[in-house]
């Protein structure tokens, strides 16, 4: 990961766009000329970044940001203009030393071990345990944690709501317009497909980040048109592409009367100008039309206008692919709109109309989408922005990065808020697992200690606890992954499509009681022996 001088130009422009070494606080940099001052800026120091309570009043999260992490770290370098501006801040007596200092810095020698993405996380368990030379790890807090953090809130209340709308739903993320910010945006569209939507809105989410992008029309498109506009060219060739082109708009006309007359509507009553506008879309995709029907009225204009367009695309042996909705009733409405693609399947003999997808949006939440998904809806497409990007249950995850040893020693924030207390020492963590799968306790040890066995009948602390249980696990998985060592990456990191799959099997493998998203039961997290006896002496101000 080091860097020569003067390469700037080499470095991961996604990298740069992940965070800049200046997206940081400024106590970040007087603790680092701190550091260097009192000759201590190479100390070995290990720090811990994790939370300490679930989010939205859950009992799971799913750690997610490490990609945008490594990305940092591969980039990680002070750049002149930024070493000019942190002498602009600090004392004006500081030694140029220092500076020069900064000006060498690099994450060559940082180590980090996480959390897969897409992993479960609970209260304490390390999402990143990251190591190296104090001056550098101590600069890493604040762009680690803005990167992890949000990241891991927002993947937490996709999968929240995959739970609610189940399986067979297709979810799609369209919070760009409502994130906080184009970094929000983009961290939001990226993390909420790893949580479990299958597509996002935001095109530069795909290019960047290879997110599935869909999207169609809004109302400003049906509206711009008045229903006087001329298509340039309203002919349409078969989609075999045998036979003479057709006039669309003309065939949408003949098809009006036929679809009026099955809905007992007047020819008149469809809003011209809507039509027009469906025509010209379908004209740019015969192969993906799709019709918003609620621009006027979606009984007397919406339904019928589509209809008349899909239909005179199906001459032609083209299918629409679909139909949203994005004001009213959206449940009520979908059903309608259910019962009418039935009847008219029938009366024209199009079987394919009958189970067309109808997609739903307007500022849908989890109150309104366990509505959606209930057994027996009609809805098979949910759109969901501003509930899903900005968090509105929790819109802070709390994450917290915290000094755990220096120089193979033991530190320890000892605090009267016994919530703010950390826990001493380089850690393990495992996951002990029953023998039918499920998922016992989260176990943290101190790095020396011997791994739990799968068989092996053991004695741990519950956080909170007054007392010790036994536990006898059927498996044993070990939680923290090495991605980096010294700076270099110890292997490719999963593909985002990998990672949402994985994040999908770690929520399976949930008990439904700590999926519960009301009042759940709460994931177990424990201490070995040897943990919480150095804890309790480090309380005691005893030795480490």
């Amino acid at each position: 990961m080091a860097a020569a001088p003067g390469a700037e130009r080499d470095i991961d422009p996604e990298g740069l766009a992940a965070a800049r070494p200046l997206l940081t606080d400024l106590y970040q940099a007087t603790m680092a000329l701190g550091y260097w001052r009192a000759g201590r800026a190479q100390d070995v120091a290990e720090f811990e970044l994790f939370f300490r309570c679930c989010p939205f009043g859950g009992a799971f999260a799913l750690a997610a940001g490490l990609r945008d992490c490594v990305r940092f770290l591969r980039a990680f370098r002070l750049r002149d203009a930024d070493v000019q501006f942190l002498a602009s801040v600090l004392p004006p007596d500081t030694e140029p030393a220092f500076f020069a200092h900064l000006r060498a810095l690099d994450c060559s020698g940082v180590t980090v071990r996480a959390l897969p993405e897409g992993s479960l996380a609970f209260p304490g368990v390390p999402l990143l345990q990251v190591s190296g030379p104090l001056l550098v790890v101590q600069l890493l807090e604040t762009p680690l944690l803005c990167l992890v953090s949000y990241a891991s809130l927002v993947a937490t209340n996709a999968a929240r709501l995959r739970l609610i709308a189940g399986p067979e739903k297709r979810l799609l993320e369209m919070g760009l317009r409502r994130a906080q910010g184009p970094d929000g945006g983009l961290t939001a569209s990226t993390y909420s497909y790893l949580g479990g939507f299958d597509s996002s809105s935001n095109v530069l989410a795909g290019q960047l980040r290879g997110v599935p992008v869909a999207g169609t029309l809004a109302h400003s498109f049906v509206t711009s048109f008045s229903g006087t506009e001329v298509p340039p060219d309203p002919m349409l060739a078969p989609a075999a592409g045998e036979g003479p082109r057709v006039d669309l708009a003309g065939r949408v006309e003949v098809w009006l009367e036929a679809v009026c007359a099955h809905l007992g509507l007047g020819v008149q009553e469809p809003h011209r100008g809507e039509r027009v506008a469906f025509v010209a879309y379908a004209l740019a995709f015969p192969r993906a039309f799709q019709g918003l029907l609620d621009s006027y009225s979606m009984r007397r204009s919406g339904l019928p206008n589509f209809l008349a367009v899909a239909l005179a695309l199906g001459e032609l042996g083209y299918q629409a692919v679909g139909v949203r909705l994005d004001s009213g009733d959206l449940l009520q409405q979908a059903r309608e709109v259910r019962g009418v693609f039935r009847t008219a399947a029938a009366q024209f003999q199009v079987p394919w109309l009958e189970s067309l997808p109808i997609a739903v949006s307007n500022n849908i939440d989890e109150e309104q989408l366990a509505r959606l998904a209930q057994e027996g809806s009609e809805v098979d497409v949910i759109g969901i922005g501003t509930s899903l990007v900005t968090c509105p249950r929790q819109p802070a995850l709390g994450c917290v990065y915290k000094l755990v040893a220096v120089g193979g020693q033991p530190r320890m924030k000892l605090t009267e808020d016994t919530e703010k207390q950390t826990l001493p020492g380089s850690k393990a963590a495992f996951r002990l697992l029953d023998s039918d799968g499920s998922l016992l306790l989260d176990l943290l040890q101190l790095a020396e200690e011997l791994p739990p066995q799968a068989g092996q009948e053991l004695r741990v602390w519950p956080r909170g606890a007054q007392k010790p249980r036994t536990v006898r696990p059927a498996h044993v998985e070990s939680l923290l992954q090495l991605w980096v060592q010294q700076g270099q990456l110890c292997e490719p990191l999963p593909s985002l499509a990998e990672s949402r799959a994985f994040a999908q099997l770690s929520l399976s493998r949930l008990s439904p009681a700590h999926k519960w998203l009301e009042s759940p039961e709460l994931y177990q997290v424990a201490l070995s022996e040897q943990l919480q006896a150095l804890v309790d002496r480090m309380r005691a101000g005893g030795p480490p």
